[in-house]
C-alpha cells in the first residue's frame, strides 16, 4: 500500500445488497487501494437512512441523503421533511442527493421529475449543503433548473457525468463540479476522455456509483469503492499527471466541495507534481502579475504553499531526502525564487553534488533586484532556466506584470535571457496565455532571442 495515494470515492451505494457478504472486506479492499474516504449516496429515503447510519458507524465513510429521480412521483411533503431531519440532525450528512432528471428510463413522468429536483434545491439551500446531480439523457433541462433555482449558491457536482465539454464548462461556470466514474476507463468513451482533457482537474472528483459501472478490467462484475483507483489512474494519464496528482487534487476538491474537514492544510516547502520535485522557497514576488493565481488561492495542484516563514537551507535539503527519487528539482514555489538568491545558489550547490537535475523558474527580474549580473553565479549549479517573458513589448508587459522597475522591467527581462544563454545549458521562455494576448509576437520574439518558447495555459498552474 502506497501511502502517499489517499482517493475519495465520492460516490457509492454500498448500503445495497451486493456488499452484505464481504462488507468489511470490501471496506478493507479499498483502504489498501488508498481509497482513505467514500461518501456513501442515498437513492430513496430508505437507502439514506442506510447512508447516514453507515456515516455514523464508520469514520471515513459520509453521506448524502435524497431521492432519486425514478422515484420522483412518490415523492411527499413528509419525504422532504425527513430528508431535511437527516441532513441537520447528523452532522456526517455532507450533501443532498443523488436528486436530478433521468430522461432515458422515465420511469417517473418528466414534470414529475423536474419539480421534485427543483424542490430538492431548495432543501439543499435550507440545510445549506450542496447537492448530487444525477443527469441522464436530460442534459439541458438539468442545466436550465440549476440556473433557473440558483444552485449556484449551494454548488454540487455533476455525478457520472456524460454530458460533453461544452456542457461541463456550463456546470463550472454555475460552480458546479465534474465527476468522474469508471466508465472513462472504456476504450471507446471518446466524448468523456475528451471532457478530462478539457477540464482543470481543480473542478474534478473521481467516483465508483459502486455497484455499477465497473471500470475496466472488471466489466460485467460488482464495482467497488477500491476500484475508484482505476479511474484515477486513467485521469492521470489522459491529463498526463501522476496517479499520486490526481488523488491529491480530487481528493481536496471532494473534501471542499463536501466540507470534509481532515485539519487546516499546512504549507509545503518541497511538493510533487508529475515526477518533478519543486522548492517553495518564498512568496515574495518581483511583480505582481494580473494573471497570478495566488491572489484567489494558494493551493497548487492539491499542495498548500502560504508560507508562515520562509524556509532555511537545512530544512530544503531535508525535505528533499525526504521525498524520494524525481527527475529534477525546481526552484519555484509561489513566489520568486531568485529573490533568496544566496540560499538557492547554497543548496542548488548541495542538489548537484547529490546528483540532481536542477531547473529554475523565474520572472527574469533577478538582475534588476540584486543590481547585479548574477547569472554567472549559477553557472555549473543550475541545468535549465524557464523565464516568464509574458509580452512582446514593454507596455503590454507593464500592463500585465505590474513590475516595479516600469518600462526597464521588460528590458530587463529580455536582458536576462540574452545573459542565461551564455551561463546556463537550457533556456526557455514563456508566456501565459492570457485572453487578448498576442502569444505568436511572444513566440516570434523568443525565437529572436534565441531560446525555446513555451505557451503557459492561462488560469492553469503546475
Amino acid at each position: 500500500m502506497d501511502d502517499r495515494i489517499r482517493l475519495i470515492d465520492s460516490h457509492a451505494h454500498i448500503y445495497s445488497k451486493e456488499f452484505t457478504a464481504d462488507f468489511d472486506s470490501m471496506l478493507q479492499r479499498a483502504v489498501e487501494a488508498g481509497v482513505k474516504t467514500i461518501l456513501v449516496v442515498g437513492a430513496d429515503l430508505e437507502s439514506s437512512f442506510q447512508a447516514a447510519e453507515l456515516a455514523q458507524k464508520y469514520p471515513n465513510l459520509y453521506a448524502a441523503v435524497g431521492i432519486h429521480p425514478h422515484d420522483a412521483n412518490r415523492v411527499t411533503e413528509e419525504c422532504y421533511k425527513k430528508i431535511i431531519s437527516l441532513a441537520e440532525n447528523n452532522s456526517k450528512v455532507v450533501a443532498i442527493g443523488e436528486i436530478g432528471l433521468d430522461f432515458y428510463r422515465d420511469r417517473s413522468p418528466r414534470p414529475d421529475q423536474e419539480r421534485v429536483f427543483r424542490r430538492f434545491i431548495q432543501v439543499a439551500k435550507e440545510v445549506n449543503l450542496p447537492v448530487i446531480v444525477h443527469d441522464r439523457d436530460a442534459h439541458e433541462r438539468i442545466i436550465t433548473i440549476l440556473r433557473e433555482e440558483s444552485a449556484e449558491t449551494v454548488g454540487g457536482v455533476l455525478h457520472c457525468f456524460s454530458g460533453d465539454v461544452a456542457m461541463a464548462r456550463e456546470c463550472i461556470d454555475l460552480g458546479f463540479s465534474i465527476s468522474i466514474p469508471g466508465t472513462v476507463t472504456y476504450p471507446n468513451n471518446s466524448s468523456l476522455h475528451e471532457v478530462v482533457k478539457a477540464i482543470k482537474i481543480e473542478h474534478l472528483l473521481v467516483e465508483t456509483d459502486c455497484p455499477y459501472l465497473s471500470p475496466v478490467p472488471y466489466r460485467g462484475k460488482r464495482n467497488e469503492p477500491a476500484y475508484v483507483r482505476l479511474t484515477a489512474e486513467k485521469v492521470a494519464t489522459l491529463k498526463g499527471l501522476s496517479l499520486e496528482d490526481v488523488a491529491r487534487i480530487t481528493t481536496l476538491n471532494t473534501e471542499r466541495l463536501f466540507r470534509i474537514d481532515h485539519g487546516r492544510q499546512s504549507a509545503e516547502i518541497a511538493y510533487r507534481i508529475r515526477n518533478s520535485l519543486y522548492l517553495n522557497i518564498t512568496n515574495r514576488c518581483s511583480n505582481r502579475c494580473t494573471f497570478c493565481a495566488k491572489f484567489e488561492d494558494f493551493t497548487v495542484k492539491g499542495h498548500y504553499l502560504m508560507l508562515g516563514r520562509e524556509p532555511s537551507a537545512a530544512e530544503l535539503l531535508q525535505a528533499v531526502s525526504s521525498a524520494g527519487d524525481c527527475d529534477e528539482v525546481v526552484f519555484c514555489g509561489y513566489g520568486e525564487p531568485l529573490i533568496r538568491l544566496g540560499l538557492l545558489k547554497e543548496v542548488a550547490a548541495e542538489l548537484k553534488k547529490r546528483g540532481y537535475n536542477i531547473r529554475i523558474n523565474t520572472d527574469g527580474q533577478a538582475n534588476l533586484v540584486h543590481g547585479r549580473n548574477i547569472l554567472p553565479e549559477l553557472a555549473g549549479l543550475v541545468d535549465s532556466v524557464s523565464i516568464s517573458l509574458n509580452a512582446a513589448d514593454a507596455a503590454t508587459y507593464l500592463k500585465l506584470c505590474n513590475t516595479p522597475f516600469g518600462e526597464a522591467g521588460f528590458q530587463g527581462v529580455c536582458d536576462f535571457i540574452i545573459e542565461a544563454k551564455k551561463q546556463i545549458p537550457h533556456v526557455v521562455a514563456s508566456a501565459v496565455t492570457v485572453p487578448g494576448l498576442d502569444v505568436d509576437a511572444v513566440r516570434r520574439l523568443a525565437e529572436q532571442l534565441g531560446v525555446d518558447f513555451r505557451e503557459r495555459e492561462y488560469a492553469e498552474v503546475g
